[in-house]
């Protein structure tokens, strides 16, 4: 993937759900906005229209009976339309992208959790999301039972919104998700960086601006961002 020298960078958040990631996502976003960073925050699935379309639908616990590779081939079309249609051009300008989930839950959940392997995803992400990679991704290492259990409150909290599928699968499902993302960890550690997602949230906030100011080289002081 070729863009030009001042394209801006692209953090991505990865984690199971309930672990705090969107949160953290926009207090990011919210310090770097401070110190005068152009930043476009999105989600995955999701994040255009048609992709929220996509997500309404992958998500519903109505398709419980979506076969494996039709889930992560939607999953795949999604951020097709999300990478042409909103990533690459924020980048393109010099903006900062952040985005709840991207290529790495696919391999996670559908490569690990569904059992499909690393190989197939890793294709698809080549041929249709033109093998752009994150600059940095946070993954939001948690506990699987405290997560899963908050997502499953926090859905049943949401009036009119069904997005229960993935929280009905059992705790064999999120064991499996997780490993697959501590692999991704082991394998790519000078791009994903493990954030413990269990203290309290100023606590988390710190250690992903310290990680941000590291890996991607921001000079300018995030003090006052971070504590606001």
């Amino acid at each position: 993937m070729n863009l030009p020298p001042q394209r801006g960078k692209f953090i991505t958040f990865e984690g199971l759900d309930g672990s705090g990631k969107s949160t953290q996502l926009e207090k990011l976003a919210s310090a770097l906005r401070m110190l005068g960073i152009a930043t476009e925050s999105t989600r995955e699935p999701g994040g255009t229209v048609i992709g929220e379309h996509i997500r309404a639908l992958l998500l519903d616990s109505r398709t419980r009976g979506l076969a494996a590779h039709a889930e992560m081939a939607l999953m795949m079309a999604s951020r097709a339309q999300l990478t042409a249609e909103v990533i690459l051009p924020a980048l393109r300008i010099g903006q900062w992208v952040l985005c709840d989930r991207y290529v790495d839950s696919t391999e996670a959940y559908q490569g690990a959790g569904r059992q499909l392997g690393s190989e197939p995803v890793l294709q698809l992400h080549r041929l249709l999301c033109r093998d752009l990679w994150p600059d940095l991704t946070i993954f939001m290492d948690s506990d699987v039972r405290a997560s899963v259990n908050r997502a499953r409150l926090r859905n049943r909290a949401s009036a009119g919104q069904d997005e229960n599928r993935f929280e009905q699968e059992n705790r064999a499902f999120f064991h499996r998700v997780r490993e697959g993302y501590l692999e991704i960890a082991r394998r790519e550690p000078q791009r994903v960086v493990l954030i413990d997602a269990r203290p309290a949230i100023p606590v988390v906030q710190q250690e992903i601006m310290a990680a941000v100011r590291e890996r991607l080289g921001l000079k300018s002081s995030t003090r006052t961002a971070v504590q606001e």
